[in-house]
């Protein structure tokens, strides 16, 4: 089975079009508490359900946009480019 994305630019493609980037989540500031940068890249929450995902289209526009996906389906809800209210 092959799970499509919908790049915001180029539509509907294959998973293996893009990398996964992470989920998005409030980066501390330049002179936060080294801990809370500790926290940021390494004690992440694996939620099951619906999440906010990093996502570039390698093979296609280059571009990074943000994905709504259900992690217990794998399926992508919405996709849109940052900065858009979804």
């Amino acid at each position: 089975m092959t799970y499509l994305i919908s790049c915001p630019g180029c539509g509907d493609r294959g998973v293996d079009d893009y990398r996964y980037g992470g989920s998005v989540l409030k980066r501390p500031g330049y002179n936060d508490d080294p801990e809370l940068w500790d926290s940021y890249f390494y004690l992440r929450v694996n939620r099951a359900g619906m999440e906010k995902e990093w996502w570039y289209h390698r093979m296609g526009c280059k571009q990074w946009f943000i994905a709504e996906r259900d992690s217990t389906t794998n399926q992508v809800h919405v996709t849109y480019w940052p900065g858009e209210n979804k």
